[in-house]
């Protein structure tokens, strides 16, 4: 499955380590979402849509109410870059 750029670019983030934190409203629905490098910098590239891309394809899942990391089926997407450790 292809995947695009943006995609591309949120998972090698998350594969490093990072993580997406969301901010819900009164009726639980997303409001904001922060997506973090390892080192604790934010990545202003998400968006609502791009999220849900990245969950409807089972690349990013969350568990235990915990910020949301990348899968096994995120790391099989992902391409393999030079900057990845």
């Amino acid at each position: 499955m292809d995947i695009s750029r943006a995609e591309q670019r949120i998972l090698h983030l998350l594969a490093q380590g990072g993580h997406i934190e969301i901010i819900r409203n009164d009726h639980n629905k997303p409001e904001e979402l922060y997506c973090f490098t390892r080192d604790g910098w934010r990545y202003p590239g998400l968006s609502l849509r791009l999220f849900r891309k990245l969950k409807h394809k089972r690349a990013i899942a969350s568990q235990g109410g915990q910020p949301y990391r990348i899968t096994r089926r995120g790391l099989e997407l992902v391409r393999a870059e030079f900057d990845n450790r």
